[in-house]
């Protein structure tokens, strides 16, 4: 989990980013609020889905507001300097709506407020919340320096990953590689795509030790219909079909994601061939992936190489930034502006889906470093089971 020095740490570089005369920042975005914090709602509890608010304050240190159910249902026990704990529902008394306790715990700190000028997340806070801030007279702003709002600017931050971070990314990656692994072995003919993903995610439980979240491409694909995505369905696997297994564990909000691509049976050798280009394409990509490269030379290095092999250009992004999304910058596209820097943390996923043969994609994920990329994901790229 996120450490109390990982978002004192990003609390900090936060407050370096913003001029003086903003002495307080009010944060709603769930993933910018765990970001500067660690308190993350479970996905998997009753209060899925619901939200926090988090006050940094130049002089009172970090204020974590949430109502007493979504506080008890935190994934890890916040790194804040106090909380104003709402109480919404206390089995005695009907419930509200919900969103009042966010309100009132907000309403209580405003005395601090008073006089010194602020800035809140205007893209996640509510009229409601605009509206009390307003009554109360106190000096707003929406944007940072170079007309960017708060979130645009913690996009910016998130892509330096702080060792805390790089730790639960790395967690996730070990359980999505022993998902991997249980992929090789499950896909065969006869079984269908959910007897596939019901021994993967078996796996990836396993391994990870908590309960998490799995989701992605889980799908079968043949020389008829080479490209398929989303999750799993009833299909039977028949030989001469490939099952592309392109996933992400979740664990407190980030991810893995990365690919391998299985045959069902032998593989023919224009799928041999296939894959094996797809493999050297992401060689070519990661080849890349150092400070300063453009994130539209890594998609060209990884295209040329499917181009050369005589399969076209190819058809999505050549991989993507990821941490508390999917995805975000850096994007490899042929008309990204985006320019890698260290501590970018990304996938590579070079994929060809072609009439007669089949699809295929792989994927591995690096983390850019000042000597080039260290490789994060462990996972194998078989294309057979044998």
């Amino acid at each position: 989990m996120l450490t109390a020095d990982g978002c004192t740490t990003r609390r900090d570089r936060l407050w370096e980013r913003l001029p003086e005369q903003i002495e307080w920042v009010l944060v709603a975005d769930p993933r910018h609020v765990h970001y500067l914090s660690g308190f993350w709602i479970n996905p998997l509890s009753f209060s899925a889905g619901e939200r926090s608010r988090l006050l940094l304050d130049r002089r009172h240190g970090a204020t974590l507001i949430a109502d007493n159910f979504a506080r008890r249902s935190a994934v890890a026990t916040p790194h804040v300097d106090r909380e104003e704990t709402v109480t919404w529902y206390d089995h005695h008394r009907s419930v509200e709506n919900r969103d009042r306790a966010l309100l009132e715990g907000l309403k209580r700190t405003l005395s601090e407020l008073t006089g010194r000028p602020g800035l809140i997340d205007a893209d996640w806070c509510s009229p409601a919340e605009r509206a009390l801030l307003r009554d109360a007279g106190l000096d707003v702003h929406l944007h940072c320096p170079d007309a960017l709002t708060l979130g645009d600017l913690l996009r910016i931050l998130r892509r330096q990953k702080l060792p805390d971070e790089l730790r639960l990314l790395q967690t996730c990656m070990d359980a999505g590689a022993a998902g991997q692994r249980a992929g090789l072995q499950a896909v065969r003919a006869g079984v269908s795509e959910f007897d596939v993903y019901r021994e993967i995610h078996r796996s990836v439980l396993e391994a990870a030790a908590t309960p998490c979240l799995l989701y992605g491409d889980f799908r079968a694909v043949s020389p008829e219909v080479p490209k398929a995505g989303g999750l799993p369905t009833g299909h039977v696997l028949a030989d001469g079909e490939l099952m592309i297994l392109d996933f992400s564990v979740v664990i407190a909000g980030y991810r893995s994601d990365f690919t391998n691509t299985v045959a069902v049976g032998t593989p023919t050798a224009e799928q041999t061939r296939l894959f094996e280009t797809c493999c050297r394409a992401l060689a070519a990509g990661e080849s890349k992936l150092l400070p300063g490269t453009p994130a539209s030379d890594v998609f060209h290095a990884v295209s040329s190489v499917l181009e050369e092999a005589g399969y076209g250009p190819l058809r999505h992004h050549a991989g993507h930034g990821i941490g508390l999304a999917h995805p975000e910058p850096p994007i490899f596209v042929e008309n990204s502006r985006d320019v890698l820097q260290v501590g970018d943390v990304v996938t590579l996923e070079p994929g060809a889906y072609v009439e007669g043969i089949g699809g295929v994609r792989v994927e591995h994920n690096y983390l850019v470093t000042d000597s080039g990329p260290q490789r994060l994901s462990e996972h194998q790229l078989r294309l057979s089971t044998s």
